[in-house]
């Protein structure tokens, strides 16, 4: 009886497994960076992480006026601070952070290099309102 325990849940593990290696979804984040905006400024303003790795950052918005979150090259950050909507869907490195809320948005870096970050509210981007991740 014991050993046909044994034997069900080892099948009903297996059955997890494979289920969650099928999936169509992004890799899990092995790195988390909680970012903290505060005074329209983000904390910290340079991040380090290795080639290849997926992090998740988690990233709270202490002010009393919405933010936003854009991970991406020079091209991207221009794209942004031209266009006019300020709300973002399920983009990999971009989120929208409403007032006193926390966010998250995961993404998989390639490298070496760095990459952009920053908030495209009007004036946030010129106010200084960015920061860099150093891929090495």
């Amino acid at each position: 009886m014991r050993r046909s325990l044994v034997v069900m849940a080892a099948v009903l593990a297996l059955g997890v497994v494979a289920r969650i290696s099928t999936a169509q979804e992004p890799p899990p984040a092995r790195d988390v960076v909680h970012i903290r905006i505060e005074n329209s400024r983000f904390d910290p303003a340079t991040i380090e992480v290795k080639p290849g790795s997926t992090v998740r950052f988690v990233i709270e918005n202490t002010d009393p006026i919405d933010h936003e979150f854009i991970l991406g090259d020079q091209r991207l950050q221009d794209i942004h601070e031209a266009g006019t909507g300020h709300h973002h869907g399920e983009v990999p490195g971009e989120v929208s952070v409403p007032a006193g809320t926390t966010r998250s948005t995961t993404y998989t870096f390639e490298g070496p290099g760095a990459l952009l970050f920053g908030c495209h509210a009007p004036g946030h981007w010129d106010y200084g309102m960015r920061g860099t991740v150093k891929i090495a």
